[in-house]
């Protein structure tokens, strides 16, 4: 079975910064493309960070600047760098992998929670 564990969540002052962490197993991320969602309550889930296999990012202009996502392929894990944090990033975050286009992934982790205030 495939998994993945978040970690390093947790609350923040706005402007600060967190470091996610998720680990995966059942999977060779090296050869996914990968990516991290979140949701706020009360919304629906949205991307933020998407990393293909030649390590190409994209992030919507929400985000774009602020949150950088990368991989160690060799501890089959991937990371999300969020920096200059707003009220607005609260949400619970979610790393996946294995692209299906428009944001969707085949696997989820089960989220860690970001409050930002």
């Amino acid at each position: 079975d495939v998994q993945l564990v978040e970690s390093g969540g947790g609350s923040v002052q706005v402007g600060g910064s967190l470091r996610l962490s998720c680990v995966a197993s059942g999977y060779r991320i090296s050869t996914a493309c990968i990516g991290w969602g979140r949701q706020a309550p009360e919304k629906e889930r949205e991307g933020v960070a998407v990393l293909n296999t030649i390590n190409n990012a994209v992030y919507p202009d929400s985000v774009k600047g602020r949150f950088t996502i990368s991989r160690d392929n060799a501890k089959n894990s991937l990371y999300l760098e969020l920096n200059s944090l707003q009220p607005e990033d609260t949400a619970i975050y979610y790393c996946a992998i294995v692209c299906l286009g428009n944001w969707r992934f085949k696997y989820w982790g089960q989220g860690t929670q970001v409050t930002v205030s």
